[in-house]
C-alpha cells in the first residue's frame, strides 16, 4: 500500500510584507507540511521573524493570502513573549491544570523539568511570581508554556537563546520526539546550528525578500548552497570561500557531524577537493610561542568566595591549579552560575583571588570580550570606523596585515555599514563591533565571553574565518556547541563544585557527566538524603583504609611533583624551538598529555584526601 502524502497544515501564497519603500518580504510562496521540522536561517533584519508572524496568523500580509487546515492548533515562542505578571510561573506554565494531573503527564512533566528544572539551566519555583523573573527566567517560561500545549504547529523564534548547553540539547530531543509525527510541524529561527542539524529536516533561507527551501539541516544547507553557488557559475568571493571552508570542516571532522545530515558524499569531496583545513596549527603555534614566549597565566591554588543568596558563601572557583599554554585554545562549558565568566575575569586580572595566586607573562597582552556593551556608550556620536582606528589603524592577523576597514568587513560591518553612528547600532552589531575593538588592540590572549550572542548565521561564519588566523592563547565560554567544536581544541567545563575538569569527550562527556549528576540528585531526594543513606556502614572508614588513603596522597604528590618538573623542561623547550614550528607541535601534544595525567592523579588525590576526612 503506497504512503500517504504529508498533511498540508499553513500555506503561503504570494505573501508581499514591506517596512517603507523596501519589502522584506515579497511574492513568497511556500507550505509546511505535517512532519516538517524548518529551519529558518537568513541575516539579522533579512524578514526571518516577519515571516513566521505571517505564517502563525500574528500579522496580515499587505498582499497575498495565508491559510491554515481547519482545526489546526498554532503555537508561537517570540522574543518578546507577553507573560501574566500578576501570575506565577505555574499559573502561566499549567494554568489550572491540578499538580496530580501534570505531574501524570510524561511529557508536561518532561517539559517541566527539562526548561525549568536543573536541565533548563537553573531550578525555577513554580509558585514564584513572574514578576520576580529574569530575562532569561521568562524566555524560558514563554517556551515552556507552549511546549507544554504542544499545538500542531510550533513556530520558535531563538528558542535557544539564555539556554546552556545541556538546555538546548533537551529542548533538541524533545522537539524531535515530539514533532516527528505526521499531523505536527515545526518552524525554528535559530543561529544555533548544531540545534539546527538535531532538529531541522529542512532549512529556509530568508534573503533578499525570498525564501529559498533546502533539505536537511546546517551541514546540508551548507553543501547544498555552495553546490548551487558552484553550478551557476558564481565569482568565488569571499563569501563562497567561506561556504567551501565551513564544508570543509563539516566533511573531515568528526563522523557525528555529517550522519545527520547525509551528504552527497562525491558532491562534498569535489567542492573541498582543494580546500586547506581551517587552521595552520602548526603556523600558529609558532606564531603564538613567539608572541607568548613560555609563560602565559598560571593559577595556583586559586579560591574564589563570593556572598551567596542565603545570607552564606559560595565558592566559584576552589583551589584551581591552571596553566594556560601559548597557542591553547579552550572552549568552557558549564551549569548557570558555576563561575565560567568568573573564571574569565580570575585569568584576566580583573577579579581578586580569596586565596591563592596569579602569575601573568611578561609579554601577555589580554584582550577580553564581556557580555557587557556599555563600555561603547562613549563611542555613540563616532562612526564604526572611527570607533575601530581608535585602536588602530593596522593589525596583524596570523600571517597577515590587515587594516581597520578589512577587519571591520571581515565582521560584518561592510562598506556603508563603517558609516553608521554607533548609537543607531543593533546589539548584535555592538557585539561585532566591541569585539572588531579587541582584536585590533592585538591581544596575545583572547577571552571571548558569550560572543556568539545576537550574531547571525553569516557573521558566526566570519567571525571563525578570523579567530583560524588568530595566533594566540584562545578561551571561550559558550552556549554554542559548534562554535566550541569549530574554534577550540579542547573543552574544560565547570560543575559547580569550583573545579576546572578536563573533557576529552568534549561536550558529549559533560553532557554525560550533567545527566548523572542530576540522577544522583533525584535519587538522593527519593531516599530523603545522600544516596548512600540506606547503608549502615556508609561512611564508616577503617583505620587501614585511612592508612592505605595516606599512602596514595604520598605517591600521587611524588608524582605531580615529578610532572611539574617535567611541564617546566617542556616549557623551556618550547621557548627555545619558537622557531622550529614542527616542534613545538611535537612538544605542546606532550604538554596536553601532562595536564591530562595531572587532572587523573589530582583526581586520584581527592578521592583519597575525602576517605581521610571521614
Amino acid at each position: 500500500m503506497a504512503a500517504l502524502p504529508p498533511t498540508s497544515l499553513v500555506n503561503a501564497e504570494r505573501v508581499t510584507v514591506g517596512f517603507g519603500l523596501d519589502p522584506v518580504l515579497e511574492e513568497v510562496s511556500l507550505g509546511i507540511s505535517g512532519g516538517d521540522r524548518i529551519g529558518i536561517v537568513g541575516r539579522n533584519g533579512g524578514g526571518k521573524s516577519t515571516l513566521i508572524a505571517i505564517l502563525a496568523g500574528l500579522r496580515a500580509p499587505d498582499s497575498g493570502r495565508v491559510s491554515r487546515t481547519g482545526g489546526v492548533s498554532v503555537g508561537v515562542v517570540r522574543q518578546d513573549d507577553e507573560l501574566d505578571e500578576g501570575g506565577t510561573v505555574r499559573d502561566n506554565v499549567l494554568g489550572g491544570v491540578a499538580e496530580h494531573d501534570w505531574a501524570g503527564d510524561p511529557a508536561a512533566r518532561d517539559v517541566v523539568t527539562g526548561l525549568l528544572g536543573p536541565l533548563g539551566g537553573g531550578a525555577v519555583e513554580l509558585d514564584t511570581s513572574i514578576a520576580a523573573m529574569s530575562g532569561g527566567e521568562r524566555r524560558r517560561i514563554a517556551l515552556a508554556r507552549e511546549l507544554v500545549r504542544a499545538p500542531d504547529v510550533l513556530f520558535l523564534d531563538e528558542p535557544t537563546n539564555h539556554l546552556d548547553v545541556e538546555g538546548v540539547a533537551w529542548l533538541a530531543d524533545h522537539l524531535v520526539s515530539g514533532y516527528a509525527r505526521a499531523d505536527r510541524a515545526l518552524a525554528v529561527i535559530t543561529h544555533d546550528r548544531w540545534f539546527l542539524d538535531a532538529v531541522a529536516t529542512r532549512t529556509w533561507e530568508v534573503v533578499d525578500g525570498g525564501v529559498t527551501p533546502f533539505d536537511g539541516g546546517y551541514a546540508a544547507y551548507v553543501l547544498a548552497k555552495a553546490e548551487r553557488e558552484r553550478m551557476a557559475g558564481v565569482v568565488a568571493d569571499r563569501r563562497s570561500n567561506l561556504l567551501r571552508k565551513e564544508l570543509a570542516w563539516l566533511r573531515r571532522g568528526p563522523p557525528a557531524r555529517t550522519s545527520k545530515p547525509k551528504f552527497r558524499i562525491d558532491a562534498a569531496n569535489a567542492l573541498i577537493a582543494t580546500e586547506p583545513p581551517p587552521r595552520n596549527d602548526v603556523e600558529l603555534l609558532g606564531f603564538a610561542t613567539a608572541r607568548l614566549g613560555k609563560d602565559v597565566v598560571d593559577l595556583h591554588d586559586a579560591s574564589v568566595v563570593v556572598p551567596g543568596q542565603d545570607g552564606g558563601h559560595r565558592t566559584l572557583l576552589d583551589r584551581v591549579t591552571w596553566q594556560l599554554a601559548p597557542g591553547e585554545r579552550v572552549g568552557i562549558v558549564g551549569v548557570n552560575g558555576a563561575g565560567k565568566s568568573t573564571l574569565l575575569r580570575v585569568i584576566a586580572g580583573e577579579q581578586p583571588l580569596t586565596s591563592g595566586r596569579r602569575k601573568q607573562g611578561v609579554t601577555v597582552a589580554i584582550g577580553h570580550l564581556t557580555q557587557d556593551v556599555s563600555e561603547l556608550e562613549r563611542f555613540a556620536r563616532w562612526r564604526v570606523i572611527e570607533a575601530v582606528e581608535d585602536v588602530r589603524s593596522y593589525v596583524r592577523l596570523g600571517s597577515k596585515e590587515l587594516s581597520a576597514a578589512q577587519v571591520a568587513q571581515r565582521l560584518g560591518f561592510t562598506g556603508p555599514a563603517q558609516q553608521t553612528r554607533v548609537a543607531d547600532l543593533s546589539g548584535g552589531e555592538r557585539r561585532r563591533l566591541q569585539l572588531t575593538r579587541i582584536l585590533m588592540a592585538e591581544p596575545n590572549v583572547l577571552l571571548l565571553d558569550e560572543p556568539t550572542n545576537d550574531l547571525d548565521i553569516e557573521t558566526l561564519t566570519s567571525l571563525e574565518d578570523v579567530l583560524d588566523g588568530w595566533a594566540g592563547t584562545l578561551l571561550v565560554v559558550s552556549h554554542d556547541r559548534y562554535l566550541l567544536e569549530r574554534v577550540c581544541d579542547r573543552q574544560v567545563a565547570l560543575l559547580g563544585d569550583g573545579r576546572v575538569r578536563d573533557l576529552p569527550g568534549g561536550v558529549e562527556e559533560y553532557l554525560r557527566l550533567r545527566r548523572a549528576a542530576v540522577a544522583t540528585a533525584d535519587q538522593a531526594t527519593l531516599t530523603g538524603g545522600s544516596v548512600g543513606a540506606a547503608s549502615p556502614t556508609a561512611g564508616t572508614v577503617s583505620p587501614a583504609e585511612q592508612r592505605e588513603a595516606r599512602k596514595t596522597m604520598a605517591r600521587v604528590e611524588r608524582q605531580l611533583a615529578r610532572l611539574a618538573e617535567r611541564e617546566a623542561k617542556v616549557h623551556d623547550a618550547m621557548a627555545a624551538a619558537a622557531t622550529d614550528h614542527a616542534r613545538v607541535l611535537e612538544l605542546n601534544r606532550d604538554l596536553r598529555e601532562i595536564v591530562d595525567d595531572r587532572e587523573a592523579l589530582e583526581l586520584e588525590w581527592l578521592e583519597a584526601a575525602e576517605v581521610i576526612e571521614e
